[in-house]
């Protein structure tokens, strides 16, 4: 039987909504080859949600701290999965994923795959990592086919959220794990900057290049803040120091899957492009050949100033 590994990112919230989109791509692939999923959790949690969400068993390790730095959890990870043997483990791509996934790889002397869009799998059962390659200007499908488990971290937002069932059985396993040491002792957990970034909104108003100058920004931040959603921005408005990292959507920033994606004096570079899962694209450009507009589900051909200053006589003020 195959066996597919969901690792259960936890954070003083509970369980980040990331593990939940994992464990239904691991629950449609499982029912493809005929596996069964595994969420394991590094203490406790909420099991029930976790089989909800498409568990079949839920392996909780005992004994780490909470919260245990990155590399105490990759050696309880790999302690875990050398007494399972599971074929394939995936990852949030997290800033804890990030740093925990290749750890863990390093121990099990497997390999990795980083940041996928999207998994499949082939006729005999291996896993089919797509990710972007060559600067985000072609497509990978990478295969692991001599190494065990078969690993991925795949970003938020990019598979979509299951339907819970909470009528779903399944079996819940607890193993203690053995001491364990590391040479980094974590003193404080404080929270990341740009908490406002707000990025997971149904709405985002999301600026470029294109957008001019800062009287133009600030309308844009207005009017993300009338419609109740939030700020994205590409890489060169992060790197010019103009909008915060927090901020940022695209290959080397965050995954969004917004309802609407309002993209202001964006070219529609595949390295931005590459983050955003929207379901409606409306873009704004003054370049009439902008590459976005055959992507874009409305176009607009117009100046962003011109067009912010309009529509935001149209949406009265929010208290």
């Amino acid at each position: 039987m195959t066996e597919l590994w969901v690792y259960v990112e936890l954070c003083r919230e509970g369980i980040r909504p990331v593990t939940f989109e994992l464990l239904g791509k691991a629950a449609e692939l499982s029912a493809r080859c005929g596996g069964r999923v595994t969420a394991v959790a590094l203490g406790e949690c909420d099991t029930g949600a976790l089989i909800a969400a498409g568990a079949d068993r839920v392996l909780v390790g005992e004994g780490l701290p909470f919260p245990a730095e990155d590399g105490l959890q990759a050696q309880a990870l790999a302690e875990l999965c050398r007494r399972h043997c599971p074929d394939m483990l995936l990852l949030g791509a997290t800033g804890v994923g990030r740093s925990l996934a290749p750890r863990t790889a390093a121990l099990l002397r497997t390999g990795l795959t980083a940041d996928c869009t999207r998994l499949d799998l082939d006729e005999n059962g291996l896993l089919l990592q797509t990710r972007p390659a060559f600067g985000g200007n072609l497509m990978a499908t990478i295969l692991c086919p001599e190494h065990r488990p078969q690993m991925a971290t795949v970003r938020p937002k990019v598979f979509p959220m299951p339907a819970l069932d909470v009528d779903r059985r399944g079996e819940v396993c607890r193993e203690s794990l053995p001491p364990m040491e590391s040479p980094v002792h974590l003193l404080e957990d404080l929270p990341a900057p740009g908490g406002d970034a707000r990025l997971d909104a149904d709405i985002l108003v999301a600026v470029g290049n294109g957008i001019g100058g800062d009287e133009n920004l600030a309308m844009a931040r207005e009017l993300a803040r009338r419609l109740d959603g939030g700020l994205a921005a590409t890489r060169p408005l992060v790197d010019a120091g103009r909008v915060p990292y927090p901020h940022q959507v695209g290959q080397t920033g965050k995954t969004v899957a917004p309802k609407v994606y309002l993209a202001l004096g964006i070219s529609g570079a595949i390295q931005h492009m590459a983050g955003v899962q929207a379901e409606r694209i409306i873009a704004v450009n003054a370049d009439p050949d902008a590459p976005i507009f055959a992507q874009a589900d409305e176009a607009v051909v117009a100046d962003c100033g011109a067009f912010l200053r309009e529509l935001l006589t149209l949406i009265p003020q929010r208290g």
